[in-house]
């Protein structure tokens, strides 16, 4: 056998391996016993954040839908990328899922192109909640509205500075407002929202951005302050904080969001039985009590919704990734 044999004679084993996967799954989708063995849901960022706390959610409601065990797998690495990359090369049967955010599609592939990951590989399967962002202060950033602080950070350029964690969504979104305000503000990025926050309250740094499901505790203490949400809509939780187009950020409206995804080729009948597991999950009061506690809000709906409304986040997510100016050269 010549080495261009053999190589082909590889590659037609992979894809017959693929193809037995598929059709496998199709059969057990098909004839009620999917699933009939653990299921693993690949979380790409740390334990204990904002994701990683929706992963387990997600996993509970697939647990509690299928009497079968679905677990946490924390994948962390390159922009979400190293999980994204490792969820996609997976069988697609319905046994590796993947947690999906707007890195997964958008920022990740745009600013770690050398991660590998092809959104285009991955199928969204089930929206599970929209999260909030909201811009806060710490004790020591100047007093008064957002507006108050956007001409500060133009009279004093570089004198402000807001904490992101590096490479995620608010990264993004901290370019963005500097983009759209005009704003001169320095941008510092830390390893998680965890590590940000403290330094917010520590008067290390004097802004920062991140969802309700992080900042609702701290803002309710008194220990920091909301200047205004990145909402279309003042919050009912927090009547009396601004818009940011109310408070001098015209435009900076987004939110931080969750899904599922399976990798490409995954069985229709199968995608439908997480769907509608997620779905169900999403109508449980237990679950809906769970996600406001953290200022989050469930996105039941099908599997063409969710995928338009992917199609539809990533040229938004996109551009805030090229303004960041992270991406690998």
């Amino acid at each position: 056998m010549t080495i261009g044999q053999f190589v082909r004679s590889c590659a037609l084993t992979v894809a017959l391996t693929v193809l037995a996967a598929a059709s496998a799954a199709a059969q057990n989708a098909a004839d009620g016993s999917y699933p009939n063995h653990p299921i693993r849901v690949i979380v790409p960022y740390p334990p204990g954040g904002p994701t990683d706390i929706m992963g387990r959610l997600m996993a509970q409601a697939l647990s509690d839908a299928f009497g079968q065990q679905a677990y946490v797998d924390n994948r962390p690495g390159a922009g979400t990328t190293l999980g994204g990359k490792l969820a996609a090369s997976a069988d697609p049967d319905g046994y590796t899922l993947l947690v999906a955010t707007p890195a997964t599609f958008a920022i990740g592939p745009t600013i770690y192109p050398e991660g590998g990951l092809d959104p285009k590989a991955l199928m969204p399967v089930a929206a599970f909640a929209t999260v909030p962002y909201v811009m806060i202060a710490g004790p020591k950033a100047p007093p008064g509205s957002l507006s108050d602080v956007i001409a500060y950070a133009k009279a004093h350029p570089g004198g402000l500075a807001i904490g992101v964690p590096n490479g995620a969504p608010p990264h993004m979104m901290a370019a963005w407002f500097k983009s759209l305000t005009g704003a001169d503000i320095l941008i510092v990025p830390y390893k998680g929202a965890a590590n940000d926050i403290t330094d917010l309250m520590g008067g290390q740094i004097d802004l920062a951005i991140e969802t309700t499901s992080v900042v609702l505790p701290h803002l309710a203490d008194g220990s920091l302050r909301a200047l205004a949400t990145a909402t279309a809509e003042r919050l009912p939780e927090m009547p009396n904080v601004p818009t940011a187009n109310e408070a001098g950020a015209a435009g900076f409206v987004a939110s931080s969001w969750t899904g599922l995804a399976t990798p490409l080729g995954t069985p229709q009948a199968v995608v439908d039985k997480l769907n509608a597991a997620i779905n169900n999950g999403l109508r449980s009061a237990a679950l809906q009590e769970k996600l406001k506690a953290l200022g989050a809000k469930g996105m039941p709906g099908t599997v063409a919704d969710f995928s338009a409304f992917v199609a539809a986040e990533v040229p938004k997510w996109t551009t805030m990734a090229k303004l960041s100016d992270l991406q690998s050269k």
